[in-house]
């Protein structure tokens, strides 16, 4: 009888500090979040836009670029580092939709009179639902925003998952991912979750730096 109850009192024990620590990753990220996004909204205009300049530069001219020809990226939203000079090289456009809790992706033309972008759930500028639909195997690189990066390659989003949930998928976790931050918020260490995808490069006004160290 009492070996049953160890037995039974010492999985309780496991559950209740799983359930601990995953609580605690929930408000570490929480407060990250809050901290790195008043940061990055407090930026005045003219320091946000010359980094967002120089991060595109650094993009511009790497072979992630130069060898894609389809490429997912987004519209600056709080601040995000702005990478509508991009928009204007040769390269497909694909930027995403919410639809329930997933990202549908578009292609998208610049000034397009047709198929003009709309305001989405978010607040965040989004493709017309009629635009062309791009699938997985179409895609050469995705410019993932972010709120933080870690050195190792791992992303702090906004807290929704969808990034995370596409990026599990095996259609689309073949495809190469850079994660977009200014270098403020490319920190030594994130907390993780399991359900945390690692990010292939990360690209800020510095520079373009792969993940290294441990998982």
């Amino acid at each position: 009888m009492s070996s049953g109850v160890n037995s039974e009192t010492s999985q309780f024990n496991v559950i209740t500090s799983s359930t601990a620590q995953k609580a605690d990753r929930a408000t570490q990220k929480a407060d990250l979040r809050r901290s790195l996004l008043k940061a990055r909204q407090s930026m005045p205009q003219e320091i946000w836009r010359q980094k967002s300049d120089r991060l595109c530069g650094h993009l511009h001219n790497s072979e992630w670029f130069t060898q894609s020809r389809t490429i997912l990226a987004y519209f600056s939203f709080r601040q995000e580092p702005d990478l509508s000079p991009l928009f204007l090289t040769q390269h497909r456009w694909g930027l995403p939709r919410c639809e329930g809790k997933n990202l549908i992706w578009h292609a998208w033309t610049p000034n397009n009179p047709y198929l003009p972008l709309q305001t989405g759930t978010y607040g965040i500028p989004e493709p017309h639902p009629d635009s062309p639909i791009i699938h997985p195997h179409e895609v050469d690189l995705i410019l993932v925003p972010a709120v933080a990066c870690d050195v190792r390659g791992y992303r702090l989003g906004y807290g929704g998952g969808f990034y995370d949930r596409l990026l599990s998928t095996a259609a689309w976790s073949r495809i190469p991912t850079i994660g977009i931050v200014f270098e403020f918020a490319r920190l030594p260490r994130l907390p993780i979750d399991p359900w945390d995808r690692r990010l292939q490069a990360i690209c800020t006004e510095v520079g373009i730096f792969e993940p290294k160290g441990q998982k």
